[in-house]
């Protein structure tokens, strides 16, 4: 079993990465820096590409080739009304694979792969893996609601064993990972890799504000919180000031879903950029219980991967 998930790895050795490790492509804080730090580790490191134009994209594309000689990949928001020039970017800029999500890639997907670009797709069913393996994706990361960020029904333990037995494809786990034990019950699950985003959150090399640092390791098992199901696209957030005053306005008849919208415009950003953790959206899984220290992208995905590597050996982990 080891010699298959690390040093045999299908999807390691596609990706030309040592270990199996992606990393999520986080909104405002997935960037170069952390994306080249986590490839420079041995995983995948990914820039979000989110709303960014084909500028701020291609800046963000050559910084991280300046920081890292490893392969990396972007993340596209395909809702982004800059979806079509980001993609030009991706190609022009010989990236070897992106992951995709909040929307459907079939536009992009020959493109894409006519580029040499492996797309990898974020699905939170079934039904949403079967139809990109239909259109050609490379892989799929089986997203779980422990997630943090935008998120699904299905808990990340029932839903990618099913996502593994429906599709013929690599299926990556995400939702709820953060240390060995985590990727050693995903690839017992059938997955062959696993996705972090919540874990790199505290990377040293993560340029997300100190204060949205600090609320990840003080968090509790139940310190998050999932709002915007009734505008039907839910995120999980830590608690604060402003996920209580969204979900009493949600669970009010007489707000209006553009009075619901507007509370979410700007709210990440606040957040990861401006330190503002009370009315800001720190979004983040139900893992952050489990996250107490700053560490390099090199010591999470070191330890991460040794622990698992002992776990499947049938080692006792020493704590």
């Amino acid at each position: 079993m080891q010699k298959e998930f690390f040093e045999e790895n299908p999807l390691c050795s596609a990706l030309g990465i040592k270990y199996p490790v992606i990393q999520g492509g986080m909104a405002h804080i997935a960037d170069a820096q952390l994306a080249a730090a986590v490839s420079n580790a041995g995983g995948l490191g990914l820039i979000a590409a989110m709303n960014s134009n084909a500028d701020q994209l291609r800046e963000q594309i050559r910084l991280a080739k300046e920081l890292t000689d490893k392969t990396f990949g972007v993340n596209l928001m395909l809702m982004s009304p800059f979806i079509e020039e980001v993609v030009d970017v991706v190609c022009d800029e010989k990236i070897k694979v992106v992951t995709t999500g909040a929307g459907n890639p079939s536009k992009y997907m020959e493109k894409l792969k006519s580029a040499g670009v492996k797309v990898i797709c974020v699905v939170a069913s079934v039904a949403l893996a079967r139809m990109v393996e239909r259109m050609g994706a490379f892989a799929v990361v089986a997203e779980g609601c422990e997630s943090g960020g935008h998120v699904g029904e299905t808990t990340t333990m029932a839903l990618v064993p099913q996502v593994v037995d429906a599709i013929g494809i690599p299926v990556i786990a995400a939702g709820g990972i953060a240390d060995g034990r985590g990727m050693a019950a995903s690839f017992m699950l059938g997955a062959v890799a696993v996705q972090m985003g919540t874990r790199f959150l505290t990377a040293k090399e993560c340029s997300v504000h100190q204060n949205y640092k600090d609320k990840v390791i003080a968090a509790k098992d139940i310190d998050t919180v999932v709002t915007g199901k009734r505008l039907g696209h839910p995120v999980r957030a830590l608690k604060n000031r402003m996920t209580r005053e969204f979900v009493e306005k949600e669970q009010n008849p007489e707000t209006t879903a553009e009075e619901l919208e507007a509370m979410g415009v700007g709210a990440l950003r606040r957040a990861a950029k401006e330190g503002d953790v009370k009315y800001g959206s720190c979004m983040c899984g139900q893992i952050a219980g489990l996250i107490k220290t700053e560490n390099t992208c090199k010591e999470i995905v070191e330890s991460v991967c040794d622990e698992a590597k002992r776990l499947l050996r049938g080692n006792k982990v020493v704590c």
